[in-house]
């Protein structure tokens, strides 16, 4: 590798989209147009260039919120960028994500920095105090587009103002399977044309700033049952259903001029054993929609990859299957445990460097993605349109925009025998945290429902797993709580845990209120729970907040 300044590689000329197939084709060359399998393999490129080829189409995570020795000399050689994850960003210091990026693309000007802002449960940028945007679900319940569209502003803005040139987000999932354990709120809903609305507004919204969107899971992971951070996600659906319920979204990012796709780690039987992200037949069906823009893929240390090919070689098998650029993922994840950011880096470049030495990944490929990669960096690097359009001021009407009233229009309450409403002011709230774990993509974060509350009322704080008959009887009602009032918080009415828990609690609190922050069913009073239930859509600041406004604190 050398330390020399980045090169500007050319403007993206639109190569040849590779046609869609009906039948499965060899992972190693069926991604691959024609025209790019006839050129040799290694062309004469000196060594040097060809490391700085094989960079420009990396995207690592790091630790630290200053950039380590390694990252420099990476970016300097051409790295494509870097994704930034919480333990990136230290809320205490003003300016720090902002000098952070500067001090990117002073090493690359060229720098793709992206991170995981969706709004609701999924935010970086705002991982300490919890997101002030409403998540996906709030919005999608709410059912305004241009609401929707403010939000992707709202998400734009934070991007711009820390350096930030591409927001992994929308979610263009139809959560399907309510079951599903990853996706849930952050989709829009389980309505494909809902969905394709909303998606289509935050598309626009966020790259009216000109941030660009990144629109996710193609080709949708919305009817999956399994978290592919954790294991090989499989669609029990055929094409034909895919193509019916969970592609249109997708189709309605392009359609808005969406720059940038995410992959998943999922498994379409008819599409063959291949994870999306590693399936030539996956790339293919998306260029086939008139998608011409940056295809990422989901992160390569993701179980669906790492437990199987591995990062490195799920990256070979990935550009090989039409990705252009490669999400390694979070060094901090606990299944990275043992290893540093570098290690994380070097393992996916080594096998791609190998890949081409070797001739299975042709040069051509390579400059075909990095293409894209610099085509990106070049639009993002543009200065914004002026978002005013026949007199409308986008900027001035969002400031004005009350996010928290957002959160509580879209509340739905189903009535029980409970009151939302506190009675008694100075009473003692017990909120009875039953939730039973964290979504892998939000990542473990503080109980903002308990802190909203506790802004202007006492609140007694317990977790359902510290909970017996007796205890909870003698919690709800002892004289310091009068009995009254009494949440109970949930993130799915379908666990079984979590049922038991609002069976226990009505049973010697009738009044109680459940606080439902997952999803919503269709219609009717809340399974497994005869309480009041307030639905929030989310587990966010913002919602917190609705619910703590809700219930007239």
């Amino acid at each position: 590798m050398t330390s020399s300044d980045p090169r500007h590689l050319p403007p993206h000329s639109g190569a040849p989209s590779p046609s869609s197939a009906t039948t499965a084709q060899p992972l190693a060359t069926s991604g691959i147009p024609d025209s790019l399998q006839t050129e040799k393999s290694l062309e004469t490129i000196p060594s040097p260039e060809l490391a700085r080829l094989v960079n420009a189409v990396i995207w690592p995570g790091f630790v630290g919120t200053t950039v380590p020795t390694w990252l420099e000399r990476a970016l300097r050689n051409g790295l494509a960028g870097v994704v930034y994850f919480s333990h990136n960003i230290d809320p205490q210091i003003p300016g720090q994500v902002a000098a952070l990026s500067a001090a990117i693309r002073a090493a690359n000007p060229s720098a793709v920095v992206g991170v995981d802002e969706e709004g609701g449960n999924v935010t970086r940028l705002q991982a300490r105090d919890g997101s002030a945007i409403p998540g996906a679900a709030v919005l999608g319940a709410l059912d305004e587009p241009a609401t929707t569209a403010a939000a992707g502003r709202a998400i734009a803005r934070l991007c711009r103002a820390a350096g930030v040139n591409l927001s992994i987000a929308p979610v263009a999932d139809v959560n399907t399977n309510p079951l599903n354990p990853v996706i849930g709120v952050r989709a829009f809903g389980s309505d494909t044309q809902l969905v394709s609305v909303h998606t289509a507004a935050a598309v626009s919204g966020i790259q009216e700033l000109r941030v660009g969107a990144c629109a996710k899971h193609f080709p949708g992971h919305g009817d999956t049952v399994a978290d592919s951070h954790m294991d090989v996600a499989r669609v029990a659906l055929t094409m034909e259903q895919m193509r019916a319920h969970h592609l249109p979204p997708f189709q309605a990012a392009i359609d808005a001029g969406v720059a940038a796709m995410m992959s998943a780690h999922i498994i379409i039987p008819e599409l063959g054993e291949a994870p999306a992200t590693l399936n030539p037949l996956t790339g293919a069906l998306l260029r086939d929609m008139g998608f011409d823009g940056l295809l990422i893929t989901d992160a390569l240390d993701m179980a669906a990859v790492r437990a199987t090919v591995g990062p490195g070689e799920g990256g070979v098998l990935a550009l090989l299957a039409g990705a252009d650029l490669l999400c390694v993922g979070n060094p901090l994840n606990a299944y990275t445990s043992g290893r540093d950011d570098e290690s994380c880096y070097t393992e996916v470049f080594d096998a791609l460097m190998a890949a081409v030495e070797s001739g299975r990944l042709p040069v051509p490929v390579l400059r075909r993605a990095a293409q894209r990669v610099e085509t990106f960096a070049q639009w993002s690097a543009q200065t914004p349109h002026a978002a005013q359009t026949d007199g409308f001021d986008s900027a001035e009407a969002d400031a004005s925009i009350d996010w928290v009233d957002v959160a509580a229009r879209a509340c739905r309450i189903d009535q029980g025998t409970g009151a939302v409403e506190l009675a008694d002011p100075d009473a003692v709230l017990t909120l009875i945290d039953a939730r039973t774990g964290h979504n892998m993509a939000a990542g473990p974060t503080d109980n903002f429902m308990a802190q909203a509350l506790m802004e202007r009322h006492r609140v007694n704080a317990v977790s359902a797993s510290s909970l017996n008959a007796e205890n909870l009887s003698d919690l709800v009602s002892c004289e310091e709580s009068l009995g009254e009032p009494v949440f109970v918080m949930v993130d799915s009415l379908l666990s079984m845990n979590q049922q038991a828990t609002l069976a226990q609690v009505a049973a010697v609190a009738p009044h109680a209120v459940c606080i439902n922050t997952g999803l919503a069913p269709q219609s009717g009073p809340a399974i497994g729970t005869a309480l009041t239930t307030i639905h929030c859509h989310g587990f966010s600041a913002v919602t917190a907040q609705a619910v703590a406004r809700l219930v007239g604190i």
